[in-house]
């Protein structure tokens, strides 16, 4: 009886450590928040068009460094060509970014409202893509570390405007 338990005890334990695979998603989730954020980015083209800047709201990056975040700008500053801020729509609108007439801003700004770590090598994010009250986008992006990477695995469309 003591090796039926001893076998199942163990059996299960070899079962939890092949799932995990050896990656804590919090450890790596700059590179995950990327990912993300350039579905995000990709979706809904008509919203980027004669942007002037690209806006992340990072204020609620709990889980990504000061140096990563600056990466993130980086990243989209050399894919796009265009400025990149760290900044909230409040602080955009401060800066003088939204057009009260049109109710439009500038350019684009990118949030991540939500973020969901999972044990089995996922994160979810729940974003949105905003331009004006009407044109924006949610989005539900679902990424995996794959193959030495984070991946985007799933993107749904959560509501639009």
């Amino acid at each position: 009886m003591r090796v039926k338990i001893l076998s199942m005890f163990l059996f299960v334990n070899l079962l939890l450590a092949g799932c995990v695979n050896g990656v804590n998603p919090k450890e790596q989730s700059s590179e995950a928040y990327r990912v993300a954020l350039e579905a995000i980015m990709k979706e809904d083209k008509a919203l980027s068009s004669g942007m002037e800047f690209i806006a992340i709201d990072m204020s609620n990056f709990t889980e990504v460094t000061d140096e990563d975040k600056e990466e993130i700008k980086r990243f989209f500053k050399n894919k796009y060509k265009i400025e990149v801020k760290d900044a909230t729509f409040e602080e955009l609108k401060e800066l003088g970014h939204f057009d009260e007439e049109t109710m439009m801003l500038d350019g684009v700004l990118l949030r991540i409202e939500n973020v969901d770590f999972k044990l089995n090598n996922q994160i979810v994010f729940e974003g949105s893509k905003y331009r004006s009250g009407l044109g924006a986008v949610g989005l539900e992006v679902t990424v995996h570390y794959k193959d030495g990477k984070w991946q985007v695995k799933e993107t749904k469309m959560t509501w639009i405007s």
